[in-house]
C-alpha cells in the first residue's frame, strides 16, 4: 500500500534486465536473459532503500542466443510458457544492511510453484534524467536450485555427470521511475 509517507516507482522495462547463468556439460556456463520485466518498487520518503518490491517477468521473452535452445526452454520441459506465461517475485520483508546494501525476502514463482528466496541487493544510483524525472537503479542477485521449482529436465552424459547444472545464478538490474497517477 502506498501512503503519503511512501513513493511508488515503476520498473522501466527499457532500462531493466533479468539475467541468468547455469552450468552446461559441467564445464562452462550458458547465459541468458529475459527481455521483458515490469514491476513496482515502493520507497519511503527518506530513503531509496525499498520497503517493497514486486516484479513480473514475461517468460516467453527468454533469450540465450540460440533459437532452438530458447524454444526448448519455453516448452513443458522447462518454463512451460503456454501454461505459465509469467515468473513473479513479491517481497515480504526488506532489511537494510548499510546505506547502499539491503536484502529482500520474498516469494519467487516459477511454473506456478512458489518458494521463498532472499535477494542480495544494492543501490546502483539515483538522480534526474535529462527531462527532470527522478530515477533510481538497483542490482540484486540470488542463487536458486531449479529443481525446487520443478525444473528437473536433464540428460545424463556418457562420460558421467549431467548436461544441465542444478544451480541458477540470477542477476537483476532495474531502473525505476516515479509511477504516474492512475498507472
Amino acid at each position: 500500500m502506498v501512503t503519503e509517507s511512501l513513493r511508488a516507482y515503476s520498473i522501466d522495462p527499457t532500462h531493466s534486465d533479468v539475467q541468468f547463468s547455469v552450468r552446461h556439460l559441467m564445464i562452462s556456463k550458458v547465459r541468458g536473459h529475459f527481455k521483458t520485466v515490469a514491476g513496482l518498487i515502493v520507497l519511503p520518503l527518506e530513503s531509496i532503500i525499498p520497503t517493497s518490491v514486486n516484479v513480473t517477468i514475461d517468460a516467453s521473452t527468454i533469450e540465450t542466443r540460440d533459437p532452438q535452445r530458447d524454444a526448448h526452454l519455453k516448452s513443458a520441459d522447462f518454463l512451460d510458457v503456454e501454461k505459465f506465461p509469467s515468473l513473479r517475485f513479491a517481497s515480504e520483508a526488506v532489511r537494510a544492511i548499510d546505506a547502499q546494501d539491503f536484502e529482500v525476502d520474498g516469494t519467487l514463482e516459477i511454473r506456478g510453484s512458489q518458494r521463498p528466496v532472499t535477494l542480495k541487493a544494492s543501490i546502483d544510483g539515483s538522480g534526474k534524467d535529462p527531462w527532470g524525472n527522478d530515477r533510481v537503479a538497483y542490482e540484486a542477485t540470488v542463487k536458486i536450485s531449479r529443481k525446487d521449482w520443478g525444473l528437473t529436465y536433464n540428460q545424463v552424459l556418457e562420460a558421467g555427470g549431467v548436461a544441465i547444472g542444478d544451480e541458477i545464478d540470477i542477476l537483476i538490474n532495474v531502473e525505476a521511475i516515479p509511477r504516474t497517477a492512475g498507472a
